[in-house]
């Protein structure tokens, strides 16, 4: 198996536990706490922030982003070429629908039921610039600050937190919230509610990738091409793609 094709196949299925977790948490949450909605909060905040520790570890020595904003992000740092970024990207999306369908199938739903749970709003959408700046800062801030071996800890502590601390309850990733549109449950999201959410995830990536430019410029993508590989390769090895 070629390098991309493992890199994908990890992009793949760490995208598709973690929906599965998010969605699968979200409708244990809705049935054991019926009548508790700030409990179901927390317990699908919980669940979603040690899945990530889990998936990123696990997943860390090949490919763990899980994020196409990550991916695009890696890409504007020059750690990765653009057919590769592509590549994952697609990875990222299909695991993200076959983790939604997972969830729903194991908790005797429909493989797919499109939400009907309306997310609008400038308040929500401010929320998903502040959660997807905070998730880049904390992922590249980490990386940059030659802590790598702590990005899975920083990034399940960070989802957690922002569950509760941005309006939006912190999606934070233009995959899973694709995803989540296919579980009409306590997780999902509408249709007609995605392309702002996205468009409001590129908007915090971009703002965060600034910012690390500016606070951690040792790194940014202005290497020569063999540079750029060693670099990718001595992250890879730390885990962090």
């Amino acid at each position: 198996m070629t390098t991309l094709a493992r890199r994908m196949l990890a992009e793949f299925l760490g995208t598709a536990v973690l929906v599965c977790a998010v969605v699968g948490s979200g409708i244990m949450a809705s049935r054991l706490s019926p009548k508790d909605v700030g409990l179901q909060l927390l317990e699908n905040s919980l669940i979603t922030g040690a899945a990530l520790v889990v998936l990123i570890s696990v997943f860390q020595g090949i490919s763990a982003s899980f994020n196409p904003v990550v991916t695009a992000a890696e890409r504007g740092f020059g750690l990765i070429t653009t057919g590769d970024a592509a590549a994952l990207i697609v990875a990222q999306l299909v695991g993200g629908a076959a983790g939604a369908i997972c969830a729903n199938l194991m908790f005797d739903l429909s493989a797919v039921s499109i939400s009907t749970h309306h997310r609008s709003g400038s308040g929500l959408w401010l929320g998903e610039v502040v959660a997807t700046f905070g998730l880049l800062l904390a992922i590249f801030g980490t990386i940059r600050s030659n802590r790598a071996e702590r990005v899975a800890y920083v990034v399940g502590a960070y989802i957690t937190a922002a569950y509760w601390f941005t309006s939006s309850t912190s999606f934070a990733n233009p995959a899973v919230t694709l995803a989540r549109t296919l579980s009409n449950t306590f997780a999902g999201i509408a249709p007609v509610s995605v392309a702002m959410f996205v468009l409001m995830q590129v908007i915090g990536g971009v703002l965060a990738c600034a910012i690390v430019g500016l606070l951690f410029p040792t790194q940014a993508g202005t290497q020569s091409a063999e540079a750029a590989q060693s670099l990718r390769e001595d992250a890879l090895t730390k885990g962090i793609l």
